[in-house]
């Protein structure tokens, strides 16, 4: 069985509407490949999609929200953020992670993911 990682988003999360991706990987040092990344989904998608491909196999999938900024000042700003929300880190000891484990539910189909995607357009679309 793989490995999962995503944020945990409180329910009503702005977060849970954005574009989202997937990056697979090895999970362990015996494989040396380049990961894969695929997207952007909707989340609910891109969760869905993660679990039905590392439920079997010995892969890392880590799904996170894509940030579209418009010009590279945005993007600076988001690594500004980033930077001054990094704290010292604190001596983590195994015991303080505790993984939740899923079940890999249904995969969405070809034609609900196609969806999402004109979904995630049309939020992405300027507005004139």
């Amino acid at each position: 069985m793989g490995t999962l990682v995503t944020l945990d988003l409180p329910a009503d999360s702005p977060v849970a509407d954005l574009p989202w991706v997937i990056t697979i990987g090895s999970l362990g040092d015996e494989e040396d490949w380049e990961p894969v990344v695929c997207g952007p989904y909707e989340r609910a998608h891109a969760l869905a999609l993660a679990q039905a491909v590392v439920a079997d196999e010995e892969l890392m999938a880590v799904v996170e929200p894509l940030l579209p900024r418009v010009d590279a000042e945005a993007i600076r700003d988001e690594i500004e953020l980033a930077r001054a929300g990094v704290e010292a880190p604190a001596e983590a000891e195994d015991d303080d992670y505790e993984p939740r484990r899923v079940r890999p539910g249904r995969a969405p189909t070809e034609a609900e993911v196609r969806a999402g995607w004109a979904r995630i357009a049309a939020r992405l679309a300027p507005v004139e």
